[in-house]
């Protein structure tokens, strides 16, 4: 069974929860992850969710900011250090679109110690991607797209489960119109909602090229997805942040709802 491991659910700026990363799981307990937040806070979470670093093999970065990337450091070291000690089978494979290689590999260099350093191009391998590209990752047949962001150049990607349902990750900007063949009819899609619309005076969503959640739950409509997950929120009122968030967004969306807490596993049937 398809499994969705919620590591983080925040924006950037959040202190409250985790910043936004995820990960699916296949029948055979093996991880697909996408992005691993901004700090060693990933260590934690894979730790108290039981996820065992020799089981995550391939790892996806949308993009180069801060609490997508530097995470992801945090994970080359620790997977460098168990494959110094014979700990770690096999390679670890970080997919990114074609400029974030040279990214990856300056932060390792100026952050990480040398004996870990010299794996990346030996068992720690960046695999750049183009925008349409697949790629056989486990049992997922994963394309990745160019989401045309406005800021730093992002990919999504969409992919189809052991169960035969398509999976759309749409990065952590709003929906661009040239992503539709990507998007449109997925059982799950995975989208950002920077806050409540009746809260956008005061974050200002829209100057960030950031959505409300009412705006992803218009577009989830009119694109008929079935399952819609939203994320990469601020975390102002997180105590109620899922019960608000449902109660606006359920007007504008008929199909399922859900506003997962970080640490949540959810199954994609």
């Amino acid at each position: 069974m398809d499994q969705l491991y919620v590591f983080g659910t925040g924006n950037a700026t959040v202190t409250r929860c985790y910043n936004t990363c995820f990960a699916l799981k296949n029948s055979e307990g093996q991880y697909f992850m996408t992005d691993a937040g901004g700090g060693n806070g990933i260590l934690r979470i894979l730790e108290d969710m039981d996820v065992d670093l020799g089981q995550i093999h391939h790892i996806f970065i949308t993009h180069e900011h801060t609490d997508h990337i530097l995470g992801l450091v945090w994970l080359i070291r620790m997977i460098a250090t168990r494959m110094k000690k014979g700990q770690y089978d096999g390679c670890l494979r970080i997919y990114c679109h074609d400029q974030l290689p040279d990214t990856i590999t300056t932060i390792c260099r100026l952050t990480i110690q040398d004996k870990f350093f010299r794996l990346i191009g030996d068992r720690i391998l960046l695999i750049p991607v183009q925008d349409g590209e697949t790629v056989q990752i486990l049992n997922y047949p994963v394309t990745f797209f160019d989401i045309h962001s406005t800021k730093a150049r992002q990919f999504g990607f969409t992919t189809v489960l052991e169960n035969g349902k398509r999976f759309t990750c749409c990065g952590d900007e709003p929906f661009n119109p040239a992503c539709e063949s990507y998007v449109k009819n997925s059982c799950w899609l995975t989208h950002e909602a920077f806050c409540l619309f009746s809260q956008a005076d005061t974050f200002k969503p829209y100057e960030k090229h950031h959505s409300t959640v009412k705006d992803a739950c218009q577009l989830a409509r009119s694109l008929e997805i079935e399952n819609l997950i939203l994320w990469h929120t601020e975390d102002k009122n997180i105590r109620r942040r899922q019960e608000l968030y449902l109660e606006e967004g359920r007007p504008f969306f008929s199909g399922r709802l859900l506003v997962p807490e970080d640490q949540t596993i959810l199954s994609l049937d």
